[in-house]
């Protein structure tokens, strides 16, 4: 059992978690780049705490992410709530099983840095979507380990603008764009630290 698993029942507790899918969702809709009948794919679903503040933006909705136990919370929720275009969908570390849909958008939301292969999830995402589709992702700026501490180690420090930029030029987007969204306030030793966090859009060639 991941991590992931074990925190899955108790995620939505958190009041900040909710709070900042809703500021990254106004930051998307802020774009201007959703219009009626879309399809979007979001990439580290978790939850679900994202796509339920964008449901009602889009006509169909696959979740994905590689906790099992993140996907069950989900399948309760919408379950629950009675929504009928969000659609949640195992995906392994090796990006694998590949939908054979192709989607007008593709989110996500402090999942990048959790990834290894940072230009094989660009390129990964370059295949799934439509031409001139969009990818919109919030992650962390660069930082220096803080923000997970010493313990975990397979994750990325944030990402530099720049360097993201190239990878996703170097992955058939164009028109990157960066803002900046919000932080992630942590305790770290005994201290309150701000962690920015970006929003990088992008549309596919």
């Amino acid at each position: 059992m991941s991590s992931f698993d074990e925190r899955a029942k108790d995620w939505d507790a958190d009041p900040a978690k909710v709070a900042r899918a809703r500021v990254v969702a106004d930051a998307i809709r802020a774009t201007g780049t959703l219009k009626p009948g879309m399809t979007a794919l979001e990439y580290g679903c978790g939850t679900g705490l994202l796509s339920f503040a964008l449901q009602s933006d889009f006509e169909s909705i696959t979740l994905a992410d590689t906790s099992q136990g993140m996907l069950d919370v989900l399948a309760g929720k919408i379950q629950n709530s009675g929504v009928t275009n969000m659609h949640p969908l195992l995906v392994n570390v090796d990006f694998q099983p590949v939908p054979e849909t192709r989607f007008d958008v593709i989110y996500s939301l402090l999942t990048l840095h959790h990834i290894p292969d940072t230009d094989g999830a660009l390129r990964y995402f370059r295949t799934l979507l439509k031409p001139g589709g969009f990818l919109c992702i919030a992650d962390l700026e660069k930082e220096d380990g803080g923000f997970h501490g010493s313990t975990v180690t397979d994750v990325h420090k944030g990402f530099e603008r720049e360097l993201l930029q190239e990878l996703a030029e170097n992955a058939r987007f164009s028109q990157v764009q960066f803002s900046s969204v919000f932080s992630v306030i942590k305790q770290v030793n005994g201290a309150s630290r701000a962690f920015p966090v970006f929003l990088l859009t992008a549309q596919a060639k």
